[in-house]
């Protein structure tokens, strides 16, 4: 059985449990789920971009249990604070363990997570599972070149980047650095180990995008190293700042449902439940 909490989003094959879900005029989520076999496990599936998106996820898993289901699984594949996963500067809060405390004070059978930015995520969840960017790269991958470069945009990127190359036999690795002030997030400058890129194409692979700030700077930079086409794939498009400057640079944009829809023509946008078939 499967509780799907947000409707535009149903990632796992499986029976849906029907529910209903509302505010409070103070603010607070509610909750009410149809009778079902009970004995069955549940798997909740939620995209969470906000206190109140967790909020419903906590109530959900509270009414299933208190519906005797015996087994719990979630499936939320952009953990929230994620990005902030080590205190940088005096005064600042370890954001994904807060998240992850309250995931854990629900006593769930699993937590299941899709390219978490890093290992500390997985690390502070009880019972976690973790799935690869493969199955999305690989969706990518059928329809480029193969001269293509894999571009890693940072160090906290590149980890990944050579396990994905190694699993798909991809040679052309190209490890590429930035410099960031703490204090402040401003980017100051980009590395390309390269002196020319012979015009080949290519992908920039990365687990997050925001404001998109790195890959326009890193893009530049390609550009000026004699890149071919260049590609952007990130695993968890929030695209805060839009799209107009991406595309601009960038031939393809790729990412998943994780975060949001997109309707968009210069992003593809390859949904989840296409490419992991989770059940």
């Amino acid at each position: 059985m499967v509780l799907n909490l947000d409707s535009h989003f149903k990632p796992i094959h499986g029976e849906e449990i029907n529910f209903d879900s509302f505010l409070f005029n103070g603010g607070e989520p509610h909750i009410r789920i149809a009778e079902f076999n009970t004995s069955e496990e549940v798997i909740v599936t939620h995209r969470i971009n906000s206190f109140n998106d967790l909020g419903l996820l906590c109530i959900a898993v509270d009414a299933l249990q208190r519906m005797k289901v015996e087994k719990i699984h979630l499936f939320i594949p952009y953990f929230p604070g994620a990005r902030q996963d080590r205190v940088m500067v005096k005064g600042e809060s370890l954001s994904v363990k807060v998240y992850a405390d309250i995931i854990n004070g629900l006593n769930i059978a699993s937590v299941t997570i899709f390219d978490p930015h890093s290992d500390v995520t997985p690390a502070l969840l009880n019972n976690c599972t973790t799935i690869q960017n493969h199955p999305f790269i690989g969706e990518i991958l059928s329809d480029l070149s193969d001269e293509l470069i894999l571009v890693t945009p940072d160090a906290g990127a590149s980890k990944k980047v050579f396990k994905l190359a190694s699993q798909f036999g991809i040679t052309n690795i190209l490890e590429c650095g930035k410099k960031r002030n703490v204090l402040t997030g401003e980017l100051s400058g980009f590395t390309v180990p390269t002196d020319d890129l012979e015009n080949k194409p290519c992908l920039v692979v990365d687990d997050i995008c925001d404001g998109g700030g790195t890959f326009i700077g890193l893009a530049e930079e390609l550009k000026k190293k004699n890149a071919g086409d260049l590609y952007l794939a990130v695993s968890h498009g929030i695209f805060s700042k839009g799209f107009d400057q991406l595309s601009k640079i960038y031939t393809q944009i790729f990412t998943t449902d994780s975060i949001k829809e997109i309707d968009n023509a210069s992003i593809k946008q390859i949904r989840l439940n296409q490419i992991l078939k989770l059940k």
